[in-house]
């Protein structure tokens, strides 16, 4: 089974906090053989790391010390999942059931998840509950 990881599960893994721990050590339980992203995670975790420092959240050094972290994630542990047109005509699908409210780029990552046939994971319950309704298995942590 193919376990897709959604930003959020992994800016809390690599930058300090609420969820920390928890987004720790469900990484290091999960068979790394499992584990996907997608090139749109990678386009969001730079995104929320500049965020966090521009907001004074990080320093310039862990932001550094995050984003190398990350990028030894990519390159030893994920399956980079590319992204398509179609993801993107997908995702606009998804996003026209305006009752989930879901934003253009959670709406993404569904599509990406359910054009690979994983799993999505995720920290962001609204993000959780949007996928089963779209057809998208879901695990929120």
């Amino acid at each position: 089974m193919t376990l897709y990881v959604d930003t959020s599960l992994l800016v809390a893994a690599l930058t300090a906090e609420a969820r920390t721990a928890d987004a720790q050590a469900w990484l290091v339980a999960q068979p790394t053989d499992e584990l996907a992203i997608s090139d749109w995670v990678i386009t969001e975790f730079s995104s929320a790391l500049s965020i966090k420092l521009r907001t004074g959240e990080i320093s310039l050094a862990k932001r550094t010390e995050a984003l190398g972290a990350f990028r030894r994630l990519v390159s030893e542990t994920f399956t980079v999942l590319a992204v398509s047109a179609g993801h993107f005509r997908t995702a606009a699908t998804f996003a026209d059931q305006h009752a989930l409210a879901i934003k253009a780029g959670d709406a993404l990552h569904l599509a990406i998840a359910a054009g690979g046939g994983a799993v999505l994971c995720t920290l962001d319950r609204r993000l959780a509950e949007a996928g089963p309704p779209l057809g998208v298995q879901t695990r929120l942590l």
